[in-house]
Formats: structure tokens, C-alpha cells, sequence
């Protein structure tokens, strides 16, 4: 592939014979405005970006409201009622924030498509620490308010409720919360493999249930025939059911009637193989070009790992491709799988696609690996000359990944393609060698500021980038980054 730096003696980006441009249509071919479809669905989705925000919201101030309404303060005029009524509220909001994760981890559709699923998924971990500090407290502040009321000390009266069999339930469900939270922090994530922490992780289903009788034998609190009671069991039903449908129903009915296996095995550069996989009534599943899905190949020494892996071609009714860079064990195992291996998956997820743009432009800029959703996208779009611009990065011309198919996809679509390869410049997402010529996003991008930016690579060049487009004042809703870690 011709590309736009070639080194240090290479023009500058963009400028000069050799620069990697592409075919380009009419000059003012960019000009138009989107549709008033997309126009449309860009608005129907903040709306429900909003209503959702706003019912999570909600569902803890109308878990307090209700406890409120069926008395809760009349025992808090003492010392010990304050005290208990303190703890009653934290446990209130605290039970109901483990239910909202629940149901962002549940991978519900509409949440997913309305803020992606890195963003849920990244909301569902910092509703983490709020979650179990609130359930801590509403265990503390409970032993000091009952045993103000018993005049017992808090390690008496922690025995004294110890001796109810609801509550041993409610402090094992708190211990198994405790170590769900532990190891979901990043520092101690990462030293896990993703099956293990996974393992771990279902514990959260195990905390709500056992959680779930100590919050219905509560006193008067959630009495029968109340709307509390009937509150509380609706929203733990909608949760639990959600991952029960989402998480496992629905992946193992798509992947028993879509019947995917490995057609082939392609070698793409030293440690990168797209797999080619076959089924039936593959565009049912509604693949667009820039989504992953989750991946299990069912052979000895894969069946255990899960991958997140990128559509590099949605494919046709009988056929898809994905490729991968081996990264680890698991991956590094998939050049090895043999044809007909059976897959499982769950999916398509990511609103990292099209679907999502607003402007008349579009920016593409990618690294290494982060190539293969970007191919997938521009093999799904309709676009018109000289509307898109992509910059593709990598270290050596050994990581060129998939370049060819892209180059030709775009010039195809009458856009422009550049390339840069060589190490990365002290700071920044550009070669060093870029960086010394003072190459820009503006200056690669002359329509930077009325494009949608999608952004695919390597987490910390991926923020360089986002960095300096948010610095050139492009819009933040129309810069696009997805990550596909767990």
C-alpha cells in the first residue's frame, strides 16, 4: 500500500506525490448534510439515552419515596430510630444501585445500542464501590441503631441478630458482593484470566439472592399487600430475569439455530489469522459493520476462553470473517483450530458503526489490530466521493493489517487513505517522524470539524488521539471509541 509517511525523509502527511491519497469526487461531494433519517434516529437516540438515565435515577429516590410513604420516619425521633432509619435508607439505595448494575450487565439491546456497550459496562463498574459502601453502612449503622434501642454493644448485638437465619444469609451475600467488587478492580482484574474473573463475577447472582430473604422478613418494612413489597420483587425479577434472558437464553437459541463453524483458517501477518466462519441465516442475526461479538470455539484447549473479537467483514447470509492478534494463550490457540469446529457467541454487540453519525464527514483513524472494525464499517456504508478520509498506523509494515482491503474499499467509495508507519513520537498518537513535520489531525482531516470521528486501537494511542481532537474542538458526540475489554 502506498503511505503518506514513508519515513524520515517521507513528505509531509497528506501533501506531495505519494501521499496515499485516493480517488476524489466532486469537490463540493462532501457537502452534503445527513439525512433527515439519521437526522432522526441521532435524536431518538439521546431521547432514550435521556429516559433511561433518568428511570435509573429515579429507581432509587422511588425505592426512599416509598419507604417514606409507609411510615419509615415515625421511629426516628430517637437517637437509635435516626440511626436505624439512616441505615434502612442506605441498604434501600444500596440494593437497588446492585440491581441497576445487574441490569447493565444483562447486555439488554436497547441500553446497549443507546451508549455502547464500553460505556455500560464502564458505568457498571464505578456503580460498584457506591453499591458496597452503601450495604457496608447499612450494616453498621443497623448493630449501632438496634443496639442503642436494646442497650447492647456493637459486638453483642451483632451476635444477637447473628442468631436470625435471615441475617446470616444477608452477611454472606454481603461477603460474596465484597469480593465480586475486589476483584473487578482494574489492578486486580487484570491478573485474572477473563474465565476465571467471569467465574467470579457470577457471584453478584448469588448475593442477590441470598439477599433477597433477609429483604422481604424485614419487620413491617416490606410487608405483604404493600407496594414496597411488590416494588422490590418486581425490579429483582426484572433484573435477574434480564441476565437470565440476555446473558444465556438468548445467545444459546441464536447460536443452536445459526449452527457457525470454522470454514477456514487464513494466515494474515505473524500472529494474526482471520477465521472464516460458515452458517445459516447469518443476516438474521442483523450484523453491522463495526460490531464484535463474543466468541467460543468449542476444541480442546478453546472451549473455556471467551473472546471479544470484531466483525472484519459482515459477510453475506452463509459466511462471516473475524480476525484476531494472538495476545495470549487462548488467542494464540485459534490459528491451530481445525475446520468444522463448532462456535458459540453472543452478539453482535457495539454502536461503534455508522449508523451512529451525525455529520456530513467521516474521520477514520486506526491502529494496528483496530483496523478490523473500521474494514467491516466501510464494507457496510454508502458513501459518497470524497465524503470519507481514513489514516491507518503501524509500528512496522509487518502490522499493516488488512490495509489492502481497506485502501480498496475506500478508494472504491471515492474517499482518501493515508498511512503512516514507523515508532511513535514522544506524547503522541504520530509517528515521530509525522511529529517533527508538525502534521495534525487538521492537517490529514480538512473537514475535521464537520466529521464523525471513529477512533480503533490501542487504549493509550486511542486517548492521545481523542485528545487532540477534542483540543481542535471537535464535538465530543461525534468522536467514536469503543473498547471491547471485559
Amino acid at each position: 500500500m502506498t503511505t503518506a509517511s514513508t519515513g524520515p525523509s517521507g513528505p509531509p502527511l497528506g501533501t506531495g506525490p505519494g501521499s496515499g491519497r485516493a480517488a476524489v469526487g466532486p469537490a463540493n461531494a462532501g457537502a452534503r448534510r445527513p439525512g433527515a433519517a439519521r437526522a432522526r434516529l441521532a435524536s431518538r437516540r439521546a431521547l432514550t439515552a435521556d429516559l433511561l438515565t433518568a428511570l435509573c435515577c429515579a429507581s432509587a429516590a422511588f425505592a426512599v419515596a416509598l419507604w417514606l410513604a409507609y411510615g419509615g420516619p415515625a421511629a426516628s425521633g430517637s437517637l437509635s430510630g435516626a440511626v436505624t432509619a439512616a441505615g434502612i435508607v442506605s441498604g434501600l439505595v444500596g440494593t437497588d444501585l446492585v440491581l441497576v448494575m445487574l441490569v447493565l450487565a444483562a447486555r439488554i439491546p436497547i441500553v446497549d445500542r443507546t451508549f455502547g456497550r464500553d460505556v455500560v459496562m464502564g458505568l457498571h463498574r464505578k456503580l460498584g464501590k457506591p453499591a458496597l459502601s452503601l450495604l457496608l453502612a447499612h450494616g453498621v449503622l443497623l448493630i449501632l441503631g438496634y443496639g442503642l434501642a436494646d442497650g447492647l454493644d456493637p459486638v453483642a448485638e451483632t451476635l444477637s441478630l447473628l442468631s436470625l437465619g435471615d441475617i446470616v444469609l444477608s452477611v454472606l451475600a454481603m461477603g460474596l458482593l465484597i469480593t465480586v467488587v475486589v476483584t473487578s478492580l482494574v489492578a486486580v482484574r487484570r491478573r485474572f484470566p477473563y474465565e476465571v474473573w467471569h467465574a467470579i463475577h457470577l457471584l453478584s447472582y448469588g448475593a442477590v439472592l441470598f439477599a433477597v430473604p433477609h429483604q422481604l422478613s424485614v419487620g413491617g418494612m416490606l410487608a405483604e399487600g404493600t407496594w414496597q413489597r411488590l416494588y422490590w420483587i418486581g425490579i429483582t425479577a426484572l433484573a435477574v430475569g434480564s441476565v437470565g434472558w440476555y446473558r444465556f437464553l438468548v445467545p444459546t437459541i441464536a447460536t443452536l439455530r445459526h449452527r457457525l463453524q470454522v470454514q477456514d483458517v487464513e494466515t494474515i501477518a505473524p500472529g494474526v489469522i482471520s477465521l472464516h466462519l460458515s452458517g445459516r441465516n447469518l443476516s438474521r442475526l442483523g450484523i453491522v459493520g463495526g460490531q464484535y461479538a463474543t466468541w467460543r470455539f468449542w476444541s480442546r484447549g478453546t472451549w473455556w476462553h471467551a473472546h471479544p473479537i470484531s466483525f472484519s467483514s459482515v459477510g453475506d447470509d452463509r459466511s462471516v470473517r473475524i480476525t484476531v492478534r494472538a495476545l495470549g494463550t487462548g488467542s494464540g490457540q485459534l490459528a491451530e483450530l481445525p475446520r468444522g469446529t463448532r462456535v458459540s457467541f453472543e452478539g453482535p454487540y457495539g454502536i461503534f458503526t455508522g449508523e451512529n453519525r451525525t455529520a456530513p464527514y467521516l474521520a477514520v483513524v486506526a491502529a494496528g489490530i483496530g483496523v478490523t472494525p473500521v474494514r467491516s464499517m466501510l464494507e457496510d456504508a454508502r458513501l459518497a466521493p470524497g465524503e470519507a478520509t481514513v489514516l491507518l498506523r503501524a509500528r512496522s509494515t509487518d502490522e499493516q493489517y488488512l490495509w489492502g482491503e481497506v485502501r480498496t474499499l475506500v478508494e472504491r467509495a471515492g474517499g482518501r487513505i493515508f498511512g503512516m508507519t514507523g515508532s511513535r513520537g514522544s506524547g503522541s498518537w504520530l509517528t515521530a517522524a509525522d511529529q517533527a513535520r508538525g502534521v495534525r489531525l487538521e492537517t490529514v482531516f480538512p473537514h475535521l470539524l464537520s466529521s464523525d470521528l471513529y477512533v480503533c486501537g490501542p487504549q493509550p494511542w486511542t486517548d492521545l488521539v481523542v485528545r487532540d481532537a477534542l483540543a481542535a474542538g471537535v464535538r465530543e458526540d461525534r468522536i467514536h471509541v469503543e473498547r471491547f475489554d471485559w
